[in-house]
């Protein structure tokens, strides 16, 4: 690599990397903005918090990389043309390919970083989040976390808690039972804290009053106690098993499916995901040669490139669209499958063939326009 080469690949991977961190920090804050009702209501701390936005990073991170890429590309070039490096880079004989070396040889990076997160980091850390986030809706505490409210947390049983401490600590305490047919059951108690039994929620109480109105006969019974323990199963959230999707799902889930029924039913949905994870990566390359190609060739123009970074942006845009949409497609008809990957390598070629030949080409049409 010598050392023109070496200054257009440092221009594009700083660009690149700041590009795509405006691009990631802009989608990240919007994503966790998305996770700040879940946290509130399931009483999770600040760390579990961001450790589920964290876990969202992955899965953006691989569709903004070529984005941010291809921005990269727009805006170094076109630098570099209005300050007329490249016009005394190609006077000094280097051809547009020569030119776009640098950038090839990053988007090949970049392409490579996007597999890694697409085929192993991204499902991982989708597994993580969903396993995260169903211990956050299931956590024994998260229904008495609203200090100063009345909370229903089942059918027939209301808890109200004045303050809570650490590690479940409770205080102000008041709990309304109506589960037992024909009998209201009212504690109050000064303080308490949240326990598990055998993985059965309870909530122990102490110098309290039991107070028990039986409908039958109207009366009521009175208790004080300096300690009573009151079963609040209905507080845990049993998550029963569930077909997992596939977006939770390694390379070797997807390419090697169970006898699962569901399996065999959302088939399509699963080789969908299995060659999205494998054609999407290619993106980078593709945004790439598009990008190169509307720049590189042809004659500059100190007046800007408008025309050419916009046609550049629309067919990027076009691309993006259409992989997406050949994507769910395939899960309908997998006889699309091809076309998912054609799609994604073919703009590329044929990129890469016009900023080879667009000397030749110039030259046919020129020779075709009738003269006057």
């Amino acid at each position: 690599m010598n050392q023109i080469d070496r200054y257009l690949l440092r221009n594009l991977a700083v660009a690149t990397v700041f590009v795509t961190a405006g691009l990631s920090a802009a989608i990240w804050l919007t994503q966790s903005l998305r996770l700040v009702e879940m946290v509130v209501e399931g009483g999770a701390s600040l760390g579990i918090f961001f450790r589920l936005a964290l876990l969202t990073f992955p899965t953006f991170l691989s569709l903004i990389l070529p984005l941010g890429l291809l921005a990269a590309v727009l805006f170094t070039y076109n630098r570099l043309i209005m300050d007329s490096e490249l016009v005394v880079m190609r006077a000094a004989g280097l051809s547009p390919m020569a030119l776009a070396r640098p950038a090839l040889i990053l988007a090949s990076v970049v392409a490579v970083l996007c597999y890694t997160l697409t085929l192993f980091a991204g499902p991982a850390a989708q597994r993580e989040l969903v396993q995260l986030r169903q211990s956050v809706r299931s956590d024994v505490t998260a229904v008495l976390l609203r200090e100063g409210t009345f909370n229903d947390v089942g059918s027939g049983l209301t808890v109200y808690v004045r303050e809570r401490g650490r590690e479940g600590a409770l205080s102000g305490l008041l709990i309304h039972d109506l589960r037992s047919p024909g009998v209201a059951t009212t504690v109050v108690a000064e303080r308490g804290r949240l326990v598990e039994v055998d993985d059965v929620p309870h909530v122990v109480v102490f110098n309290g009053t039991q107070i028990k109105f039986r409908q039958d006969n109207g009366r009521t019974e009175w208790l004080e106690f300096a300690r009573y323990t009151v079963d609040l199963q209905v507080l845990r959230k049993e998550l029963g098993p569930r077909w997992i999707e596939p977006r939770e799902r390694s390379l070797r889930d997807l390419v090697n499916l169970t006898d699962d029924p569901l399996d065999r039913q959302f088939v399509g949905r699963l080789r969908a995901e299995l060659h999205s994870r494998l054609a999407t990566p290619l993106l980078p390359l593709a945004f790439t040669a598009v990008g190169l190609a509307a720049l590189l060739p042809g004659e500059f123009s100190r007046r800007g490139q408008g025309r050419r970074i916009a046609l550049a942006a629309v067919g990027a845009l076009v691309l993006q669209s259409a992989v997406l949409g050949i994507s769910n497609l395939v899960g309908k008809n997998p006889v699309l499958t091809p076309l998912l990957y054609a799609v994604v390598l073919l703009p590329a070629v044929a990129a890469l063939w016009y900023m080879v030949r667009w000397r030749a080409l110039r030259r046919g049409l020129t020779r075709t326009v009738p003269a006057e």
